[in-house]
């Protein structure tokens, strides 16, 4: 093996994780930003917003999946150089993400006080999320053919252009939630609603914008005969990453959204903290995302041209990376939990909850910054998916939700240790994830002999 270029190494990865993870943090900072408007409205708008919010994220794992294992294909492709393939799976995948979006936009559009009673019984919240899920749900359909722009715009190292979106949007959506949440200069005051028709337009002028860069260049884009090409067995590939993936997804990102579930049966105190401190942790894990979306890009293209040697050490690298990015990420919660805690309007006692939950999700975002990197970076570039989906099984649904339910519903356990045992799951993961990764399951070829 030739030894690694430690500054190509750098340099790539940067030129990847930098752009992914500044988009990552200015999506975050959208949802921060109207978590922070509605936060000086009402406690309540805050709390059902966030309630109303899970709809949107369980919709959002279905395209992960989707994506994901769309993309782990198309990586090894793009290393072997084969553009048709690429531009093929591009416009499957478009396909798969829209289907996946209409579903959840009938029900959000049509069901969303069935939708809000799922997370809490208070039927203010209930009012103010089911008028939200209403008018945000067009924006579904817009969201889930952007993230499939998206990630070709990071296979053709664009990822800059992605970044400058995020920038405009971010803008744009604080702009429209100022003057509609608080009804500034002659606008109409819809408070929770005013959130959602700014995400409406943000996600529609997104889409316009990513489709228009497409447009330029010898970018990869869509076609009529990339939209009625099949494989299957190129299908079977991509289902065998998927399946998996939305597996994995599903078990934790169900698991994340009963988090809102049991904090929304605790009262508006509880799910009013638990919901700000959601939005500290995802400003500050942008980085590991970033990271892992490089992982899994970077590895990809090696094992497309079976450079085995080469992968595995990048995969090394990668570990010690996703350790020392954990860190940084406890860090920066320190820094900016306080920071967060101090523009809400909240009772006291949600202070209380919001402060002593701050605390503990230091150790959290350790935890799931190391497994971001390595389980949902290095492991499915190669096709080794279904850990993902085993380790979030027994440390979610077989350990951490078990007891958060008993504690919950049957023991009327504190509310702070309700929280402690339901974030526990990422922690439980960390023992067996080393000796996983060193079976090197993951070092595979995925690519077919076009045809």
């Amino acid at each position: 093996m030739q030894k690694i270029n430690n500054k190509g190494f750098y340099k790539e990865l940067f030129d990847f994780a930098i752009p992914i993870g500044l988009q990552n943090l200015l999506i975050a900072l959208i949802g921060a930003s109207d978590a922070l408007m509605l936060g000086r409205l009402t406690q309540d708008a805050v709390s059902a917003v966030s309630l109303a919010n899970q709809i949107a994220f369980i919709m959002s794992l279905f395209v992960a999946a989707v994506v994901g294992g769309g993309g782990a294909l198309i990586a090894q492709y793009w290393g072997k150089g084969d553009r048709t393939t690429v531009k093929n799976l591009f416009c499957t995948l478009i396909k798969w993400s829209l289907g996946v979006s209409l579903v959840f936009f009938i029900l959000a559009m049509f069901m969303p006080e069935w939708l809000m009673r799922i997370y809490t019984p208070d039927t203010a919240l209930i009012k103010i999320g089911a008028s939200y899920l209403r008018i945000v749900s067009v924006s579904y359909l817009f969201t889930a053919v952007t993230q499939c722009y998206y990630l070709i715009m990071k296979l053709e190292r664009k990822a800059s252009k992605s970044v400058v979106i995020s920038v405009v949007m971010l803008v744009v959506d604080v702009v429209i939630d100022f003057f509609l949440i608080y009804g500034i200069g002659g606008a109409p005051k819809l408070g929770a609603n005013g959130s959602a028709y700014s995400t409406v337009a943000v996600e529609l002028a997104a889409l316009i914008w990513v489709i228009a860069e497409s447009c330029r260049g010898e970018s990869i884009r869509p076609n009529i005969q990339g939209f009625k090409w099949f494989s299957r067995d190129i299908t079977k590939d991509i289902l065998k990453i998927a399946f998996p993936m939305l597996g994995s997804s599903l078990a934790w990102g169900v698991g994340f959204s009963m988090h809102s579930l049991i904090m929304g049966h605790l009262g508006s105190d509880a799910t009013a903290a638990a919901s700000i401190t959601s939005v500290a942790q995802e400003l500050v894990t942008c980085i590991c995302k970033g990271i892992s979306a490089g992982a899994g890009i970077m590895v990809g293209k090696l094992l497309g041209q079976s450079i085995f040697d080469e992968a595995k050490e990048y995969g090394r690298r990668f570990c010690r990376i996703s350790f020392i990015t954990g860190m940084i990420h406890m860090v920066l919660l320190c820094i900016l939990g306080p920071i967060v805690a101090k523009y809400f309007v909240l009772s006291e006692t949600a202070k209380q909850y919001l402060i002593i939950m701050l605390i503990f999700s230091g150790l959290y975002v350790f935890s799931y910054s190391i497994n971001t990197v390595i389980v949902c970076g290095v492991f499915p570039a190669g096709g080794d998916a279904r850990y993902d989906a085993i380790s979030v099984f027994f440390a979610s649904w077989c350990f951490a939700l078990p007891l958060a339910l008993l504690g919950t519903f049957v023991f009327n356990l504190p509310v702070i240790v309700i929280y402690i045992l339901m974030c526990s799951d990422e922690i439980v993961k960390l023992p067996f994830l080393y000796p996983r990764y060193k079976k090197y399951l993951w070092l595979n070829n995925l690519t077919r002999e076009s045809k």
